[in-house]
């Protein structure tokens, strides 16, 4: 059975994508812990990602930067804080999350509740900053 991320990714269910190439895919977590909070994704669904190939481990972080890069210049942070737990979606995934503090990184504390124009409109931001 095809993780909710491969249903993603072959759009059986929505998603607000930021960026995507061949082998990758970048979209906002439904349920941030910031605005803009973005996973990031392989196409070819692995539960673990340190069970990724090497090549498909860089590629993913390479993809995961420039991502990052374009979340740096579309939102008001300081950084972009990388997590990866894994735990709660059987796909590999990082997340993204701009930050301002560490505490910003509070995966435990309460999440965000976006409204579809909001997340539109921050997909849209970082997308466009996408290279």
């Amino acid at each position: 059975m095809a993780s909710i991320f491969s249903k993603i990714v072959a759009g059986e269910i929505p998603s607000y994508k930021v960026a995507e190439d061949d082998r990758h895919y970048a979209f906002l977590d439904i349920s941030p812990v910031a605005e803009g909070h973005t996973l990031v994704i392989p196409k070819r669904e692995v539960d673990y990602i340190f069970d990724l190939t090497d090549k498909e481990y860089a590629d993913l972080q390479l993809f995961a930067k420039k991502v990052a890069s374009a979340m740096k210049k579309a939102l008001p942070c300081k950084r972009v804080g990388v997590a990866v737990m894994g735990l709660e979606v059987p796909h590999a995934h990082i997340h993204l999350v701009p930050i301002n503090r560490e505490a910003d990184m509070n995966f435990f504390g309460e999440h965000l509740t976006l409204d579809a124009d909001r997340m539109s409109a921050i997909a849209a931001s970082i997308a466009k900053e996408v290279e």
